[in-house]
């Protein structure tokens, strides 16, 4: 075969594996609480308001499958409701359902936030908490409590508000989560944020796709362009 229809071939099957996980029109292969979630323009909207606050962070789920092994990338903004207060939300991967009827996982979380601190770093929901600062790489190894790994740094994947100052709090930023096996890596607008080795038995290997919606203060959270890349 001739080396131009090798490489026709190779381009072909790579655009063969990357899946658009939002329509742009409706919450189709989605599952999440219809009072919360809606899409408005060709974007995916989260919403919460102060004369209807949410007990508890809720998700929005991708339906058509698991992940293990993937690189996935989508494009985000958040606006706090009341224009001042810090606002928090997430992109959970890896994770289980926990409570399907109010739409509850647990699992892998790249974080974000509309505030300075918290963008980019790994969290645990519902598990360990935080894994990994931003701006670290480190390696989780088994701790003698199953909740407490031991957290090792390793180095640095740049400086915390270097990366911050990449991240256009008011617009639209790409997240980028690359996993393969117990390598877990974030990037926000092609800073890497965290590294990390998970080499414990807790580490999961496969899970659910969500889109966070957290309590606390009103809040409005976008997500679109939503591309897996599972391997």
């Amino acid at each position: 075969m001739k080396p131009f229809l090798l490489l026709a071939l190779a381009a072909t099957a790579a655009t063969a594996a990357e899946k658009q996980l939002f329509n742009g029109k409706d919450l189709t292969g989605w599952s999440g609480n219809p009072a919360l979630w809606s899409v408005k323009d060709g974007v995916i909207v989260g919403k919460t308001s102060a004369d209807a606050p949410i007990k508890g962070n809720t998700f929005l789920i991708w339906k058509d499958g698991e992940v293990s092994d993937f690189t996935l990338t989508l494009k985000y903004k958040m606006t706090p409701g009341d224009g001042k207060k810090t606002v928090n939300s997430g992109i959970q991967y890896r994770s289980k359902v926990a409570d399907e009827a109010n739409f509850v996982v647990a699992g892998y979380q790249a974080d974000f936030e509309y505030g300075d601190k918290y963008s980019g770093i790994l969290y645990e929901e519902k598990g360990r908490g935080i894994l990994a600062q931003r701006g670290q790489k480190v390696t989780l190894t088994q701790g003698a409590d199953a909740k407490k790994p031991t957290i090792t740094v390793t180095g640095e994947t740049g400086k915390s508000d270097e990366i911050q100052a990449a991240i256009n709090k008011d617009g639209w930023n790409e997240y980028k989560i690359i996993a393969k096996g117990g390598h877990l890596q974030h990037h926000i607008n092609g800073k890497l944020t965290v590294d990390v080795t998970d080499e414990t038995a807790e580490g999961a290997k496969k899970g659910v796709l969500a889109l966070q919606l957290h309590a606390g203060p009103p809040m409005q959270v976008e997500f679109k362009d939503i591309v897996l890349d599972a391997e």
